[in-house]
């Protein structure tokens, strides 16, 4: 398998493990070698719930017996997409009332820099340096890194960026700015948070100059920093909300969020401003419904702030510089980016998944499903700490 997977599947490095999956349950992913891994990684932060889930197994199965997918977005009413709308209504706070289900995070930026634009009338756009926000054309615009973007250039115009937590650059958000869009903590940077009263300064600024607000949260979103959504940490609430990753609980799909008045605009001058084949699929939005649900009900949630602080406590070394993040989203600074990669290989040697930061290849990512236990946070850390004493 592993053969044709490097000779028939397209590749998006050269050094592809080609780990070869027998079966994934719970913390832990099961190979053809006959050894179990735990997974601090869970496909980087996608499985909110771990792996099979039972919940989410039981809620794709229900859907399959009934129906797949039968129109495209927007045309027939379908019971699990309404009532994922109708729960993430009910678990945010106003004016988010709306959501426009799509594929993906990326699909959800780009749908997101649409509304935006047509809602305001405007076409200036002010992102982050360092920002990630996905590879279509449109996110790929808007992300913060030359170098994963000059291969593919021209790309969307009237973009300019800007530091995250400099108030220096609010300047730069003006009369003729249809939106700022940021990462709510900043993912392939490294999980950088915001400092505690940033957000709420650039939401005022964008509202003085009548500019939207757009939060990423398609990392940071769905209980993985101890609140549904990130922004719940800093005193806003965004103009348009954009979500995906663990949505799914580790199937694929994205959403936006937004109030009706401005999420209207999209329906019409011109119709269809956004469609979209299979988003609000309804096996998709089973298993995402089932996630939510399970999400708020749990009290997964109230568990996060206990286990961040274990990771802290236990990963303690003379090589790590410092930890950054928040929840269960933690990067692990070991110094550069050859010594986190070898980390990283050996860690998988001994049974444990580790991956590290898109930009910042010396930070080490730490991203386990929200169900984790406190006895599998301790074993992995000790493979990490077992490593850096033998490197």
């Amino acid at each position: 398998m592993q053969n044709d997977f490097f000779k028939y599947q397209a590749q998006t490095t050269q050094f592809a493990a080609g780990f070869e999956v027998e079966k994934a349950e719970g913390s832990y992913i099961f190979g053809k070698d006959g050894r179990k891994y735990l997974d601090f990684v869970a496909g980087v932060s996608a499985n909110t719930l771990g792996h099979s889930h039972p919940k989410i197994v039981n809620a794709i199965k229900e859907q399959a017996d009934k129906y797949l997918h039968v129109m495209v977005y927007g045309e027939y009413a379908q019971e699990k997409p309404v009532e994922l709308c109708r729960l993430l209504a009910e678990a945010t706070p106003d004016p988010l009332e709306i959501t426009y289900l799509v594929n993906s995070g990326a699909e959800a930026i780009d749908g997101s820099l649409k509304l935006a634009k047509r809602y305001t009338g405007r076409e200036e756009i002010v992102s982050f340096k360092n920002s990630y926000h996905g590879n279509t054309h449109g996110a790929l615009s808007v992300s913060g890194h030359e170098g994963h973007k000059r291969e593919f250039r021209p790309l969307l115009p009237m973009i300019s960026f800007i530091e995250f937590n400099n108030e220096n650059d609010f300047d730069k958000i003006t009369e003729k700015t249809a939106c700022v869009i940021l990462e709510t903590i900043q993912g392939a940077a490294g999980f950088l948070v915001p400092n505690d009263d940033y957000l709420i300064k650039l939401k005022k600024r964008c509202e003085e100059v009548g500019a939207l607000l757009i939060l990423d949260e398609i990392q940071p979103g769905f209980g993985r920093t101890g609140k549904l959504f990130s922004f719940e940490h800093f005193g806003i609430v965004p103009d348009i909300l954009v979500m995906g990753k663990g949505m799914g609980g580790g199937v694929p799909v994205g959403a936006f969020m937004s109030s009706k008045k401005i999420m209207e605009t999209l329906a019409h001058s011109p119709k269809l401003g956004h469609i979209t084949t299979f988003g609000g699929n309804p096996l998709i939005a089973a298993a995402s419904h089932a996630t939510l649900k399970e999400v708020l009900e749990s009290g997964l949630m109230n568990e996060v702030d206990e286990k961040e602080k274990l990771y802290r406590e236990l990963l303690v070394h003379p090589k790590i510089k410092n930890i950054n993040g928040k929840g269960l989203m933690l990067a692990v600074n070991l110094g550069t980016p050859e010594f986190t990669l070898n980390v990283a290989k050996k860690c998988m040697e001994k049974g444990l998944i580790v991956f590290w930061q898109l930009y910042r290849n010396e930070y080490l990512r730490i991203s386990p499903p929200l169900t984790i236990s406190k006895e599998e946070i301790t074993e992995g850390c000790k493979i990490i700490l077992d490593v850096l004493n033998e490197e």
